[in-house]
């Protein structure tokens, strides 16, 4: 969050911790829509990229739809840029080289590079970090550029970039302070990502009538899920059809969860559509879909008792985890580490998943956003949690302190579902690096 003290200025060659907390400092919003600020900065840096671009929005499935594509197009040789937002660690997550984090050196080297170039025109940290993304891909040498949208799409500041294939996963109601309190208004901020002539990927099965009107308004290459792609499939493997291209006998993907194959159909739709460009064998779909990692989306943990993170922050993603859950099998006892931001859909959240935990531990969230364990417990119980020999809720200061508390009260067979935002994810990953560490010294 933006600090009150003004920050000195780093160079290229100051730590990567300093810059970012300069970056916090010199805006006077963490969120700024508009895209004039970044676009001006960018044509005085001639910022072009030359790889192929790929650019992915949606409420749910973004991250791992980026996933699967990276992965794809890595097991088929291309040279593969990825950004994401929010990180889980450590910020470097957010720019990717062939499957690789950017260093710190090359971070530093472009934020100074952008800041110079910025002079009086102020940027937020998350404007200024996707110049300098942007800026270290086309010094890189792609072949491929795959651009996560941070915030709905139409202001938001990688939709600067012209995607010569744009995909909107889903549509749902988040954000909605940004971007409209109903699925048509936020699915016209989230169509236009999509560009007149070229192809405009859309995996939600029922899209909102706004986002089909800009597409066509604009004279984008629609391509329809379960129009003009769709996928099949049973126990062992499933299939993918597309207007002119068929994929059978694929694995399915290695990242958990029903909604998978939603994410993955896409993923092949927008590789169908630029296989012009980026012919991909059908053994590096076979492999990209076997390798794909992508921490916090119905990522389990080795050992017992189980452990399960999930980055789920509003009721449409909280639904597809309850669905995720209820095909795990049996376990006698589910307990949450439950931590939210105040301005999300927190009842919503609860009604989805209220039923599937048996102990709730409420973990504090930082910052102006984050809501205290307290406050949270108090909302489980106004939506009629339970509270008796089989049930409880708990608060607790943060992640870290809540997870303690559920694997303590956890036994061997039961599951510890960590969720309802990235930071809570983070909190616990930060906790259980802290731990490995101390017995590794």
């Amino acid at each position: 969050m933006p600090s009150s003290a003004p920050v000195s200025r780093p160079d290229a060659h100051s730590p990567l911790a300093q810059w970012l907390t300069y970056l916090e400092s010199i805006h006077g919003r963490p969120i700024d829509m508009g895209l004039e600020r970044v676009r001006t900065v960018a044509q005085r840096l001639g910022l072009e990229l030359d790889a192929v671009t790929i650019v992915v929005g949606g409420t749910n499935g973004k991250g791992s739809t980026c996933a699967m594509l990276e992965s794809i197009l890595l097991a088929a040789g291309y040279k593969v840029g990825l950004y994401t937002s929010p990180h889980l660690l450590d910020f470097n997550e957010r720019a990717r080289i062939n499957g690789e984090p950017a260093s710190d050196a090359a971070l530093t080297e472009q934020f100074a590079a952008v800041d110079e170039a910025r002079g009086d025109i102020s940027l937020t940290y998350f404007e200024l970090t996707t110049l300098a993304i942007l800026r270290l891909f086309a010094r890189s040498g792609l072949d491929v550029a795959i651009l996560e949208v941070g915030l709905g799409g139409r202001l938001d500041a990688v939709n600067i970039v012209d995607a010569d294939c744009a995909i909107v996963t889903s549509v749902d109601l988040d954000h909605v302070e940004w971007l409209g309190n109903d699925r048509e208004k936020i699915g016209w901020e989230k169509a236009h990502i999509y560009r007149a002539g070229k192809p405009a990927i859309c995996a939600d099965p029922v899209p909102p009538q706004s986002l089909l009107d800009h597409a066509a308004s604009i004279g984008a290459d629609l391509w329809r899920f379960g129009r003009d792609y769709n996928y099949s499939g049973d126990k062992q493997q499933w299939s993918y059809g597309g207007r002119g291209q068929r994929r059978n006998a694929l694995a399915y993907p290695a990242l958990r969860g029903a909604n998978q194959l939603l994410n993955a159909s896409a993923a092949l739709a927008a590789l169908e559509a630029l296989r012009e460009r980026l012919p991909v064998p059908q053994q590096a779909v076979r492999l990209g879909l076997l390798q794909v990692q992508l921490p916090g989306r119905f990522q389990i943990l080795p050992g017992r008792p189980t452990v399960i993170l999930d980055v789920a922050h509003n009721p449409h993603a909280a639904a597809v985890l309850a669905d995720n859950l209820d095909n795990m099998g049996f376990h006698p006892y589910t307990h949450a580490v439950f931590g939210m931001l105040n301005d999300k859909d927190i009842d919503g959240v609860i009604a989805k998943l209220g039923d599937r935990v048996d102990h709730w531990h409420c973990a504090g969230l930082p910052g102006p956003r984050g809501l205290s364990g307290e406050a949270l417990a108090a909302r489980l119980r106004a939506h009629g949690v339970k509270e008796d020999k089989e049930s409880s809720v708990q608060a607790h200061a943060d992640p870290a302190a809540a997870f303690a508390a559920a694997q303590g009260r956890a036994g061997e067979g039961d599951r510890i579902l960590v969720f309802g935002s990235f930071l809570t994810v983070a909190g616990v990953l930060a906790s259980m690096r802290a731990a490995k560490a101390a017995r590794a010294g």
